[in-house]
C-alpha cells in the first residue's frame, strides 16, 4: 500500500489524491503544514507527497515551488489537475433566520487557506464585507477551527469532504469567483509511481539558471526549444535568493526527458553555459471536464 503525505483530511489535496488513485487503498499521512508534507518524503516517513503548485485564479504557489528547488531534492513523479470547489461552512444555526435562510451579514470572521480566500472575493464583498479574513495552513484546518469555536460567528471556506468530516453545515455552495477554478498538483517521491489509468500526456519540468552577464541568453534558451517545435506549457522566473537580479527559470515541456529532441535541447542549453536541472519527467492526468474531444 502506498504511503502518501498530504495536507489535512478534508483538504482539496485530500480530495485530489483520492481522484488520482481512483479508489485504490492508500495510507495517507496528514499534516497541517506543507513543510511537514515535504519533510515526510524527504525523511522516508512516506513514499510520496502531494504538493499543490498552481491555481487557475491565483497562479503559481511560489512557496511550494521554492521548496522543491531549495529545500528538498525529490523528483516529480506525476501531475494532475483537480477542481477547487469551495463552500462556506459553519454552524448553520448561528446564522439562520426565521424564514430558514442564512444571514451572511452575521459572519464576523472568514477563515481559509490564503490562496482560497482571494478566489471567493465576489461572495465576500456581496454578502459579508465587514467580516475579518484570516489565512490558515489549509482549508481543512479552517473548518476544524470553526467547529471548535461555535457561537462566535466564524465560518470557513473549504470542501464538502471537510464539512462532512466535522459535522458542519454547507451554508453556500461553490462560492469561487470563477467556475474554472482548478489546481495543479504534483506527486513527488524518489521512485516512479504506478497509476492504473492511462496518462493524457508526458511532461518534463526543468530548472534553468542563466550565466551572469550574458545578454540574450534567455532568447537563446527558448530558441533551443522553438526550432525543435517542443511545446512549452510553462515559463516562470523565481529569484535564486543569492542576489538581486539573479533568477531561476522554471520550464515545463510536453516531452519525455529521454526523448531525442529534449535531450538535444538540454545539451544545447548547457553549451550556452546555463545550468539545467531536471525536476521530473512524469505522466500527466487531466480532470474529465477539461478534456477536449
Amino acid at each position: 500500500m502506498k504511503r502518501i503525505a498530504v495536507l489535512p483530511e478534508g483538504s482539496v489535496s485530500h480530495e485530489a489524491v483520492d481522484f488520482l488513485f481512483n479508489g485504490e487503498p492508500l495510507e495517507l499521512l496528514h499534516s497541517k503544514l506543507i513543510s511537514d508534507v515535504f519533510r515526510a518524503t524527504d525523511s522516508g516517513k512516506s513514499q510520496y507527497s502531494v504538493i499543490p503548485i498552481e491555481n487557475t485564479i491565483e497562479g503559481s504557489v511560489s512557496l511550494h515551488m521554492d521548496w522543491l528547488v531549495n529545500e528538498v531534492d525529490i523528483p516529480m513523479q506525476a501531475e494532475w489537475v483537480y477542481p477547487s470547489i469551495q463552500n462556506v461552512i459553519g454552524h448553520g444555526s448561528e446564522f439562520r433566520t426565521e424564514s430558514g435562510e442564512y444571514d451572511f451579514g452575521k459572519i464576523t470572521k472568514i477563515m481559509s487557506h490564503p490562496v482560497a480566500i482571494p478566489q471567493c472575493q465576489n461572495f465576500i464583498r456581496l454578502h459579508s464585507p465587514g467580516a475579518d479574513l484570516e489565512g490558515v495552513n489549509s482549508t481543512a484546518e479552517a473548518v476544524e477551527i470553526v467547529k471548535k469555536n461555535p457561537g462566535k460567528g466564524w465560518v470557513a471556506i473549504g470542501t464538502r469532504l471537510a464539512a462532512q468530516k466535522h459535522g458542519l453545515d454547507i451554508m453556500a455552495e461553490r462560492v469561487t469567483d470563477h467556475d474554472n477554478n482548478y489546481t495543479r498538483f504534483v506527486l513527488i517521491g524518489h521512485e516512479p509511481v504506478q497509476i492504473s489509468r492511462e496518462p493524457d500526456h508526458v511532461k518534463t519540468s526543468l530548472l534553468v539558471t542563466l550565466p551572469e552577464d550574458a545578454p540574450g541568453a534567455l532568447h537563446q534558451v527558448l530558441s533551443a526549444f522553438a526550432w525543435r517545435k517542443l511545446n512549452l506549457t510553462r515559463l516562470e522566473s523565481r529569484p535564486t535568493k543569492k542576489r538581486l537580479g539573479s533568477y531561476y527559470f522554471y520550464i515545463d515541456v510536453e516531452e519525455s526527458a529521454d526523448s531525442v529532441l529534449l535531450t538535444a535541447a538540454m545539451a544545447e542549453i548547457e553549451a550556452l553555459n546555463c545550468q539545467v536541472r531536471v525536476l521530473g519527467s512524469y505522466p500527466c492526468y487531466t480532470y474529465p471536464s477539461l478534456k477536449t474531444t
